[in-house]
């Protein structure tokens, strides 16, 4: 498969140049854009299969330049840089059509094994042999069998594939919330409250993690909660009866 350059859009001159120098491993050709005019200018004159696009810039802001790349080239997979402690912006993106958000600060080998991943992911979207709901159900094997990290990749996978249904978001902030990302968590149910209001399993999770004592299961949707051995004896006991 023909390997696009990859574009980093970002008005920090240290960004640009770390990124850049991490992204060279990969060989593939990387450009540089200092803000959203630029960027623009860039994607008309070239064909690009991969963008870093930072969400806070002068001028043409990151969700603007999002808003055009899903209009003009909806091909283009695009990863939000957020700063630390704003991940609902990066949610707002996501739901845009972003594939994928990294935080400020990282590091080298963070941006490689994310631009690898959406890389891959982009391959296998060639075939198209998965749907959605496929990738939810997968993620929560993943998640049942303690797979989190292959569970964080499948889940991404599925909002690749549809941005507007709430399962994935819930299954994200599920993930945050075995690792004790406690507030990060919540900002992800919010968010698939925020596309249906009566999903069950988002508000279960956010009324349970945000009460004092956060007792209860994590909800991975319906029917299917992570399990332990109390869960299994009460279904038995009621296959029984």
């Amino acid at each position: 498969m023909e390997k696009k350059p990859i574009l980093i859009v970002d008005d920090e001159k240290n960004i640009r140049l770390t990124m850049s120098q991490s992204l060279e491993p990969l060989d593939i050709l990387i450009q540089t854009a200092v803000n959203g005019e630029e960027a623009l200018q860039k994607l008309n004159e070239t064909s690009f299969g991969l963008v870093f696009l930072d969400l806070k810039m002068p001028g043409i802001d990151g969700m603007e330049v999002l808003r055009q790349i899903k209009d003009d080239w909806p091909n283009i997979r695009v990863i939000i840089i957020t700063a630390h402690g704003t991940i609902e912006s990066a949610v707002e993106a996501m739901k845009l059509g972003a594939v994928d958000f990294i935080q400020k600060p990282f590091s080298p080998g963070e941006i490689r094994e994310l631009a690898t991943q959406v890389l891959k992911r982009e391959a296998l979207d060639e075939n198209k042999t998965v749907d959605y709901f496929s990738l939810i159900e997968l993620t929560k094997r993943h998640i049942s069998d303690r797979g989190f990290a292959v569970a964080r990749e499948t889940v991404r996978k599925a909002i690749a594939a549809n941005p507007a249904q709430p399962e994935a978001y819930n299954l994200l902030g599920a993930l945050l919330e075995i690792k004790g990302d406690w507030l990060e968590a919540q900002k992800f149910y919010r968010a698939a409250l925020d596309i249906d209001a009566t999903f069950k399993s988002a508000q279960a999770n956010l009324d349970r993690s945000t009460s004092w004592h956060k007792f209860g299961k994590i909800d991975l949707g319906p029917d299917k909660k992570v399990t332990d051995s109390k869960d299994d004896d009460a279904k038995e006991g009621s296959n029984e009866e």
